[in-house]
């Protein structure tokens, strides 16, 4: 039932991409999102994801809070340090491990720190959950120690969020390979 209902979802967000393409609703626009997402759907599948864990609301609440104040004082660190006078700031690829135990949680704390301004993450190694991420304004300790505060303060966060102990149970998938 879990899965028909996500294919659904699927399909009909599918659909209203479609629709925001053409910029208009209209039964025609329906029709051929439709027919764009079975030929999707179908002649491409994504892989299964598999979930573990399991989502807490209320961390959830924090994990969104913390990413919207990080984006608005980084957003502004990094405009100060386009404006400010004197020369660039110094760059640097930092490598930073973490420990999150769910492929799909560790995809997302990627994403959340490519989205806050001032790193993205170059390269994940998946199976030493290490990443390589490029960062600007590393030419003090301080500046240094703040990118490593981000990750671990997101990795914090998203195991708060969906990798708790007590509700941590591994896909099959995982449990097979084992």
């Amino acid at each position: 039932m879990r899965k028909a209902l996500l294919r659904i979802w699927v399909l009909c967000f599918l659909i209203l991409v479609w629709m925001l393409l053409w910029g208009e609703v209209s039964a025609a626009n329906a029709v051929s999102g439709l027919a764009i997402a079975l030929v999707i759907t179908v002649l491409l599948p994504l892989p299964p994801v598999p979930t573990e864990g399991r989502l807490h609301p209320l961390s959830l609440i924090r994990l969104i809070g913390y990413v919207a104040y990080s984006l608005v004082l980084s957003s502004v660190q990094v405009a100060w340090l386009a404006i400010r006078p004197g020369p660039p700031p110094l760059t640097a690829v930092l490598r930073a491990h973490l420990n999150l135990k769910s492929d799909l949680v560790l995809a997302l704390s990627v994403n959340i720190m490519n989205l806050i301004p001032g790193s993205i993450v170059l390269e994940i190694d998946q199976n030493r959950r290490m990443i390589y991420a490029h960062v600007i304004d590393v030419g003090s300790e301080r500046g240094v120690n703040r990118f490593y505060r981000q990750v671990a303060t997101v990795e914090r966060l998203m195991v708060a969020t969906f990798e708790r102990e007590a509700h941590w149970r591994p896909s099959p998938q995982r449990e097979e390979a084992s």
